[in-house]
């Protein structure tokens, strides 16, 4: 599918989301399913085919592979996290597409059986073809007790998809329009307290009891760190592909005056960023296996330390994308190859804009450095010195 989805990268920021057809391809072939428990229709999979999918759909279309990851794969997390009853309620139809955000918004009023939800959440990426939302908002577990945060399910008919997504630097056709939700209901079971990024697995999870699968019962946090690395890889290696061409049809610029695939400079700004992309993606796989050997053994080798781990290779394998695309691929390509349009100007702009996410520019560049060290040393937290 990438190389029909690189023709359409165009029309995909547009549109400010991938094309009806391709999100019936995608459901012919399984991709909404892959996560999805088989008790409920789906397949199963795991973390390490996920991810190599939404490489391969990144490859072809930043957009589109960012749009598809961050709907798709929070199928793992609801698995995971919510009980059976809510379980045999999302994926009764096998399919499950959740935008969630980790911003707590909105306002939730206590009624019989549930709550009452308003507010709007942004970055919702995935939402044009979700079958649910999974947002966040800050209600108090008692009378007069500060606000916490509380993780919900909102199914599509309880929410509103706003068309406000399109016009910045990246990332316009990653579907990441704001959710509104005007008097909707959640019911208790689709509720958790808490934040889904501190979901503590350490005495399991109802997905481990449910399914049998150690993979739910990973740590929630670390998968959405491999998540952000993974689409890095997969933006990189879009970039690589646009040189190769560029390589191959062009000329040197400076006498002798040669096809720049006979260039030595250009052979080593190649072999350079190919290294670079090729050690990230290496590593970020061998993450996930991390993440997947760590499900085997159980809930206790979910440590701080081990969860931060993964994130700085996370971190580790975002910057080498970084500096292969803008340290060698984008300014030796030629200004006529990054006009507007032009593929190499399109996964610059998609790269630049994942590093505004806060996932990457607040938690995994700073954060969960100092986390892993105090984990590392055991310093209890909010002790500074």
């Amino acid at each position: 599918m990438a190389p029909a989805l690189v023709e359409r990268q165009a029309e995909t920021e547009d549109r400010t989301f991938y094309a009806l057809d391709t999100h019936e391809a995608f459901r012919k072939a399984g991709f909404y399913r892959i996560l999805v428990p088989r008790r409920y229709g789906g397949y199963e999979f795991g973390a390490d085919t996920f991810m190599r999918v939404a490489v391969a759909l990144t490859r072809g279309c930043p957009s589109t592979g960012w749009m598809y990851t961050l709907g798709a794969a929070h199928a793992l997390a609801a698995a995971t996290i919510f009980p059976e009853e809510a379980q045999d309620e999302i994926f009764a139809t096998g399919e499950f597409i959740a935008p969630a955000t980790i911003m707590p918004s909105g306002s939730a009023v206590r009624v019989e059986g549930g709550w009452i939800v308003n507010g709007t959440w942004s970055y919702c990426s995935g939402s044009p073809y979700a079958t649910h939302f999974m947002g966040h908002t800050l209600v108090s577990p008692t009378e007069g007790a500060p606000p916490e945060p509380m993780v919900f399910i909102a199914p599509r008919e309880v929410w509103r998809r706003l068309d406000d997504w399109g016009q910045q630097l990246g990332l316009r056709g990653s579907g990441s329009h704001s959710i509104t939700i005007e008097d909707g209901f959640i019911p208790d079971h689709y509720t958790i307290p808490g934040h889904m990024s501190q979901y503590s697995v350490a005495d399991g999870t109802p997905g481990v009891r449910l399914h049998g699968n150690p993979e739910y019962g990973g740590g929630p946090l670390s998968f959405m760190n491999l998540e952000s690395a993974v689409l890095a890889v997969g933006i990189a290696k879009g970039a690589l592909d646009a040189y190769s061409d560029l390589m191959r049809t062009r000329s040197t610029l400076f006498p002798p005056v040669v096809g720049r695939v006979h260039d030595p400079d250009y052979q080593y700004w190649y072999g350079e960023a190919a290294g670079m992309i090729a050690t990230a993606e290496a590593a970020i796989l061998g993450a996930v296996r991390q993440w997947q050997e760590a499900c085997a053994v159980g809930p206790e080798a979910f440590t701080a330390e081990m969860e931060m781990r993964l994130a700085g290779i996370s971190r580790q394998s975002v910057q080498l994308c970084w500096h292969a695309v803008e340290g060698y691929l984008l300014p030796t390509a030629g200004s006529s190859s990054v006009r507007r349009g032009e593929r190499l100007e399109r996964t610059w702009r998609d790269m630049s804009m994942l590093h505004t996410h806060a996932g990457y520019a607040v938690f995994l560049a700073a954060k969960a450095q100092r986390e892993l060290a105090k984990a590392h040393f055991g310093i209890p937290d909010g002790l500074a010195g």
